[in-house]
């Protein structure tokens, strides 16, 4: 009977360690080691060995990954703080930290481990507190035909280049000294004028916003294309020198030309628009739904846009197709030009509407005439408009609203006006021409014939305004517009060439 109860006591006294034993297990199992942080290191910090402060659940042994290291490798359950070793000036974004530990049972062991990666912080040992100043020194070429273009400016600080506005580039680091970016793909047809860039040193000190001189994108082919009366359209690949005929399928008047998208836009009387997509040398008739004539022509933004009588205006993707769009006006627009994503048409008694969503809605802007403004052009920010009597007018908003200029010139008729090299050319009434080189405040006359022909039409392109006229003439200047020299048309003396494109 002894016996049984000593046996009894054996098999009951074994249940209950091995109870406690897999009770043992099952916690060990559920144990994990959590870290977090505590205290970040300040950034931008002067301090090169700076402390770190987090969190573990377990104690453990640490290891450090990434650029930062430090002598203690012990951690406790609890808050730890850590000295990192000496760090080099700059910014740290790849450190961590792990703690680790193995518990062991009599049978088995479990190896436990947390990690950690530590905030990125920056440091600067000289206590630096000054920004870095930048400056354009090349500006974009403008118009310019590359759609990746270089731009140059300097910094007197290495640094973090930051980009805004419709601008971007790959290049992201900046030296003490010149920097030449390569823009990132932009857009032909397109005005950017918002671009700006700043220059962040590792101390984190943020340079002056440096505002890049506005610049347009014109992919033209270097082609000079003229268009006028009797369907007459000519032709000149050298800079506006030698001229030749292209084919044209129509006899009605053409009244202007536009180039955009590798393609030549010309519209006229009848509502006739043609088209060309071999640099010019042949057109062909696009239906434009309209039997009205149409005056005015530009592209931008991947859009043309072409005005005409009773205030008519019509878009096209691709000068093929149109779509009519309502301008709220009944007078006829005489001429058309794209800057900044914003469309304006400009006519009759003054009028001047735009367009900022492609074309699609316009509304009235502010104007100072009643005068017929026959044409209008953009450049550095400004829009210029010309018209009847000598009246020029000018905005610097975005063509919400212009004010009267006053022109040195003679009071004649104005017909167009184009921007090119920080010169806006105005042409005019008996083969006058006005210049102005501080965004159409002030005007000087430029020199050219002087005779009772008219000029109607002016383009600029390669360095080169090309101004044409009544009775086949043709002048080009290739001094910024200060002076002109008459080219011979291969039309003779009897036609009117009304407008030009690049």
């Amino acid at each position: 009977m002894k016996n049984n109860l000593i046996y009894y006591l054996l098999i009951t006294l074994s249940i209950i360690v091995n109870s406690c034993s897999e009770g043992f297990k099952e916690e060990y199992l559920k144990i994990s080691i959590v870290l977090a942080e505590v205290t970040a290191i300040t950034t931008p910090t002067t301090d090169t060995t700076p402390d770190y402060t987090f969190s573990s659940t377990e104690s453990g042994t640490i290891t450090y990954g990434g650029s930062c290291s430090s002598s203690t490798t012990i951690a406790i359950s609890g808050n730890n703080t850590i000295t990192l070793s000496s760090l080099s000036d700059g910014t740290y974004a790849d450190c961590t930290i792990k703690v680790s530990k193995t518990i062991s049972t009599e049978n088995s062991e479990k190896k436990l481990s947390g990690s950690l990666t530590i905030t990125s912080f920056t440091v600067s040992s000289s206590n630096d507190t000054t920004a870095p100043v930048i400056a354009e020194v090349t500006a974009v070429t403008n118009p310019t035909r590359d759609t990746t273009p270089n731009y140059t400016f300097s910094s007197d600080e290495a640094g973090t280049i930051t980009y805004g506005g419709s601008c971007s580039s790959s290049t992201t680091s900046a030296i003490s000294g010149n920097n030449t970016i390569n823009f990132a793909t932009t857009n032909d047809g397109w005005t950017y004028s918002d671009c700006t860039i700043t220059v962040t040193d590792s101390a984190g000190n943020v340079s002056n916003t440096l505002a890049i001189t506005s610049f347009t994108v014109d992919t033209s082919p270097g082609v000079f294309v003229a268009v006028g009366y009797d369907g007459n359209i000519i032709r000149s690949t050298d800079n506006g020198t030698n001229w030749d005929n292209a084919t044209s399928p129509t006899e009605n008047h053409l009244e202007e030309v536009t180039f955009g998208n590798n393609t030549f836009v010309a519209v006229g009387r009848s509502g006739n628009i043609v088209r060309s997509t071999d640099n010019g040398s042949s057109f062909d008739n696009v239906s434009s739904g309209t039997d009205q004539h149409l005056y005015g022509v530009t592209y931008g933004n991947n859009t043309f846009v072409t005005v005409g009588r009773g205030g008519k205006i019509y878009t096209s993707p691709d000068g093929t197709t149109w779509t009519f769009r309502t301008s709220g006006i009944l007078t006829n627009l005489m001429g058309a030009t794209f800057g900044n994503n914003t469309f304006l048409a400009v006519g009759i008694d003054g009028k001047i509407v735009r367009s900022t969503d492609n074309g699609t809605t316009w509304d009235n802007s502010t104007s100072p005439t009643e005068n017929t403004i026959n044409g209008v052009g953009f450049g550095n920010n400004i829009f210029v408009g010309v018209g009847n009597s000598g009246n020029i007018v000018r905005s610097s908003d975005n063509g919400s609203s212009f004010d009267n200029v006053t022109s040195s010139s003679p009071v004649q008729h104005h017909y167009e006006v184009a921007f090119g090299n920080d010169t806006f050319v105005i042409v005019q009434h008996k083969q006058k021409i006005a210049r102005s080189e501080d965004n159409g405040t002030t005007w000087d006359n430029a020199t050219s014939a002087s005779s009772s022909n008219n000029f109607y039409g002016v383009e600029f392109g390669n360095n080169t305004f090309v101004t044409v006229g009544s009775n086949g003439h043709i002048y080009r200047s290739t001094d910024n517009g200060s002076s002109f020299d008459r080219m011979t048309s291969p039309l003779g003396n009897n036609v009117y060439m009304r407008s030009v494109a690049f």
